[in-house]
């Protein structure tokens, strides 16, 4: 390496804010890692990673500066919203894929028995399901995405892998005995991210799984069948009713049906579609679909792009 490329990477990493020093740099064919004395690491190519993965709900929630929601990239807390996302003032469904053709893989974090549902549990909420293991099995990421947060937790969680997903959910695998992942790291649904345990405020060895929307916890039944370790479907539908606090995935249909919330639709564009076509499918006009998608009528359509439409 020469020493132009060596004092560019020097200036690059000390103009950079890290609560961290940096502990070595790493060149490799996916560009220069920068390695932390808190295990973390990142590539300086992707320093200024926003942590968005789903486009489509960054500009949702920017179409609507009423809801003003954020979730924004904090490897130090496992909670990193800086605002209270109340997701319980949603207006719309929203309608989402749990696997799609990019990320079209699920698979059970670890297949134990269910031992604690969510919902209220000896005078507080449970926000996740407890899954059944011994100390070491293998823990795994129920879909691909990017680790935010691996560390030990002292609110309780002990050790603690959260990661962000594509779909828009984030998964929480507590209790853990070891971290197999670090932040920035980029995994598929599959593969290893922890060995089970007993770690924080645990009783006996188990997996506290949890899944989350925006930082706001919803049932993971409501997406996964746990006993036969499938999807319930490739579709998940975001509504408010999911966020009433405790509320488990039956009460949150009944509260969904009397809510009168709205149910949005949504279109992913395929080849030979224009947006007249796409208008008269769903019974609606261009202008409509423009206003909903902030676009104008000669807009090129990218094919796989989702446009709302109603």
């Amino acid at each position: 390496m020469s020493k132009l490329r060596i004092l560019f990477v020097f200036f690059l990493v000390q103009n950079i804010s890290f609560s961290q020093e940096v502990l070595d740099t790493l060149h490799t064919e996916q560009g220069t890692m920068i390695i932390y004395t808190n295990r973390t690491w990142e590539y300086i190519e992707d320093r200024d990673f926003s942590g968005v993965l789903n486009p489509f709900l960054q500009a949702y929630f920017q179409e609507d500066s009423t809801l003003n929601f954020d979730l924004p990239w904090n490897m130090d807390e496992c909670y990193p919203s800086k605002r209270s996302n109340d997701l319980t003032k949603l207006k719309d469904t929203i309608w989402l894929c749990a696997i799609d053709e990019g990320h079209n893989e699920f698979v059970i974090p670890h297949p134990g028995r269910v031992t604690s549902r969510y919902g209220w549990r000896k005078g507080r909420y449970h926000n996740g399901i407890d899954i059944s293991l011994k100390t070491s099995d293998t823990v795994v990421s129920a879909f691909s995405g990017k680790v935010r947060y691996a560390r030990y937790n002292e609110g309780g969680f002990g050790n603690l892998v959260v990661i962000r997903h594509y779909n828009g959910l984030e998964t929480f695998y507590a209790h853990l005995s070891k971290h197999l992942v670090v932040p920035n790291q980029e995994v598929k649904a599959g593969e290893p991210i922890g060995l089970g345990g007993n770690s924080g405020r645990s009783r006996g060895s188990h997996l506290h799984f949890e899944t989350r929307f925006y930082d706001a916890p919803m049932d993971p039944e409501v997406i996964i069948d746990f006993e036969n370790q499938t999807l319930r479907s490739e579709n998940l539908f975001i509504h408010r009713g999911l966020f009433y606090p405790g509320t488990t995935a039956a009460q949150s249909l009944n509260i969904a049906a009397s809510s009168g919330a709205a149910v949005a639709q949504y279109h992913k564009v395929k080849s030979g579609d224009t947006l007249g076509h796409i208008a008269k499918k769903y019974g609606t006009t261009v202008s409509n679909i423009c206003r909903l998608n902030n676009i104008r009528p000669t807009t090129t359509l990218k094919i796989g792009r989702t446009l709302r439409v109603k």
